[in-house]
């Protein structure tokens, strides 16, 4: 771009070029949010080998908030607080079922679990003792799902694919009510946190129900239409809203409102299979505060963290395995994913343990010990011998201290083992000219240097006489260098003549030395006008004619032998002059 200014005489032209803005570059990964950092504190832990997939989990109301998973014909009971401590075993297992075990529900003070399985069988048991206290029997095909009401004790929810919710009083053993409403199977409910007679289920007839206990002709009050088999369905806290899951897409009903779908969510792949409700805690002007999200879980591997206040994802996790159920402890601290190979990903948040929670008698059957007490490892358990690096030594503590072991380079490692001439190579290969001329003379030492040269193949011996012609004028080496730089020459003399690329080497070598013998006879000029010695200058007079023969046509070893003497005749001692004479 050229522009005329009208300030100066026409003649002079003044050329503006545009400088193009250097881009700032992206960042690889995108910066994580504070919600983001809140579900990766989750320390993960592995819960492997239990057979088959995990239908069913869920967390005791009470504390410690034990949690159950349900597989195969078997239901496992584990601690959260042993996952702080490494312990993936199961605290108790209830393998007392003739079927596949589809769905498990605490009762809402933890001391009850319910359960159904593929037979048709509802039983519930004594979370103590694991006895069975009552078989409630009348469906006709397989149980899908159980429930224990949130507000209620006495009473039980139950439907599968025969078509049919019932309703169970568990004192009785008896059906209070058969809810005959759906056209196929049912496969999912939940229970009002609001009321004790309200309930919610769905079905694979692509619909989802809301009923009411109180209502005489047991018809439905609320129909909605989800489009897909109805996989999950849960109510969310405020009892006004419910979430539905089926396909690949979760969605939000407003019951107040008639029945008006809210939002769908649509970022899962594949099929939904599970959802519950988890919080997340947030700070608002220095004020903590707990605020509701729904977590889901596919076919495709992935867990979605959903924010129905503000309508979007917030957070997203990999697995590497299809999951088929989800459940977050009430305390918020504890989040457990079945897969559909047998694997339970429980993560457990890093902090404090409530003491209050660790402090609960006896009510399911573990000692009531604090965070604190459970800490104190004594001898005597298995876990005191599994403690990792990080574990700080107590007062009663006798430490071994031990010195860390050196690490050997290789070339030091094969000298140990005897292997010169692999040692020898192995440094040279490293260029290193402190390790070389290190393990030369190690091997002068040991008396095996002329041994390796002579067992060196072609290669190899280029190798060294690379090393030979960079480093062997140098004042510090050229005393052990230039003496090997003769044996080998002498050795070696038919392979040299015999192959073009070590003939190579040997012309790098004769210019390296003719390079020392000008630096050498500049020196000698410069020391001949700082000194009146006769003699000084007698020794240098025929030094500027000297020459190297031809190393064209034929190599000698006499050749370089007289090159090699030159330089350790004056090398050290001509230099020490340059640098005694500034």
């Amino acid at each position: 771009m050229a522009e005329i200014r009208a300030e100066e005489p026409a003649s002079t032209i003044s050329k503006t070029f545009l400088i193009k803005p250097k881009l700032k570059s992206k960042p690889r990964s995108l910066p994580q949010t504070p919600e983001s950092k809140y579900w990766s504190s989750f320390k993960s832990t592995k819960i492997p080998n239990l057979v088959s997939s995990i239908s069913s989990l869920s967390f005791s109301p009470s504390p410690p908030h034990l949690f159950a998973a349900a597989y195969s014909a078997s239901v496992s009971l584990f601690s959260p607080l042993s996952l702080s401590d490494g312990d993936v075993s199961p605290s108790s297992t209830i393998s007392s079922f003739s079927d596949v075990v589809s769905s498990i529900s605490f009762r809402n003070d933890g001391l009850l679990l319910a359960t159904s399985d593929l037979s048709g069988l509802v039983q519930v048991f004594d979370v103590k003792t694991r006895t069975p206290l009552r078989r409630l029997r009348s469906h006709t095909r397989p149980v899908r799902f159980v429930k224990y009401p949130v507000l209620d004790k006495l009473h039980l929810l139950s439907g599968g694919d025969d078509a049919v919710v019932k309703f169970w009083d568990v004192a009785g053993e008896s059906v209070v009510l058969d809810l005959m409403g759906h056209k196929d199977y049912v496969r999912c409910s939940d229970c009002s946190p609001v009321s004790p007679d309200l309930f919610v289920t769905g079905s694979y007839d692509h619909t989802v129900k809301v009923w009411d206990v109180r209502v005489e002709n047991s018809r439905s009050v609320l129909e909605v239409n989800h489009g897909k088999p109805v996989e999950d369905v849960i109510y969310l806290p405020s009892g006004g809203l419910i979430a539905t899951a089926g396909g690949n897409s979760v969605k939000i009903w407003d019951l107040i409102g008639g029945g008006r779908m809210v939002y769908s969510m649509e970022s899962h792949n594949k099929t939904v299979t599970s959802i519950c409700v988890g919080r997340v805690r947030k700070e608002n002007d220095g004020a903590e505060s707990m605020e509701d999200r729904i977590l889901s879980v596919g076919l495709d591997g992935y867990m979605k963290v959903f924010d129905f206040g503000n309508m979007k994802v917030t957070h997203s996790m990999r697995f590497l395995a299809p999951l088929m159920s989800v459940s977050f402890s009430p305390d918020c601290r504890t989040r457990v994913i079945g897969t559909s190979n047998g694997i339970i990903f429980a993560g457990r948040r890093k902090g404090k343990e409530n003491v209050e929670s660790g402090r609960v008698g006896n009510v399911l059957g573990f000692e009531s010990i604090s965070e604190s007490e459970r800490r104190v490892l004594k001898p005597t358990y298995f876990r005191y011998f599994h403690r990792g690096q990080s574990e700080k030594p107590t007062e009663g503590d006798y430490l071994v201290m031990r010195n860390k072991k050196i690490k050997l380079a290789e070339h030091d490692k094969l000298l140990k083992k005897f292997r010169h001439k692999d040692a020898l190579v192995s440094v040279l290969s490293r260029k290193n000219r402190e390790n070389v001329v290190a393990v030369m003379e190690e091997l002068v030492a040991r008396k095996k240097l002329l041994k390796c040269v002579s067992n060196l193949d072609s290669d190899e011996l280029g190798l060294l006489l690379t090393f030979l012609s960079k480093n062997a004028t140098m004042p510090r080496y050229s005393s052990l260098l230039m003496g090997l730089t003769k044996k080998v020459i002498e050795m070696r003399v038919e392979d040299i003549r015999n192959s073009d690329a070590l003939k190579g080497h040997i012309r790098n070598l004769k210019r390296s030395i003719e390079e020392e013998l000008r630096i050498q006879h500049s020196l000698q000029e410069i020391q001949a006008l700082g000194t009146s010695r006769a003699s000084s200058v007698n020794l240098f007079s025929g030094l500027g004619n000297l020459h190297l023969p031809s190393l064209q046509t034929s190599l000698t070893p006499a050749a370089l032998l007289t090159s090699a003497s030159l330089i350790l005749m004056f090398g050290n001692k001509s230099r020490m002059a340059f640098v005694n004479f500034f």
